[in-house]
């Protein structure tokens, strides 16, 4: 299985299972220049109540990677995603910029 085939497949098993807002690949796959170290960068948007450390433990389960590839989950709140937006946050800003949406 490709690498696209895997990002696919975990986004697609967090929209079924986590049921977020939005799903956005950002970093070196989704900019076009990964790396024998890049790992699967999401940022995932929800509304919940949970932790932040809770949400990602959550997704890192639902996502059950079997792949030696790492995978970082970015789970937040669309009333966090305003919040980093209202400050001009450059992450958040460089991630709804060049990111490519998988869902939402």
């Amino acid at each position: 299985m490709g690498l696209s085939s895997i990002i696919l497949e975990i986004a697609e098993k967090i929209k079924n299972d986590y049921q977020p807002d939005k799903i956005i690949l950002y970093g070196s796959f989704a900019y076009g220049n990964p790396d024998g170290d890049s790992d699967i960068d999401l940022l995932i948007i929800k509304k919940t109540s949970e932790r932040p450390i809770d949400r990602r433990i959550a997704v890192r389960k639902i996502a059950d990677i079997r792949q030696p590839i790492a995978f970082s989950p970015f789970v937040i709140t669309p009333e966090e995603l305003e919040h980093r937006l209202t400050i001009h946050d450059p992450f958040i800003e460089e991630i709804l910029n060049r990111g490519k949406v998988l869902y939402g």
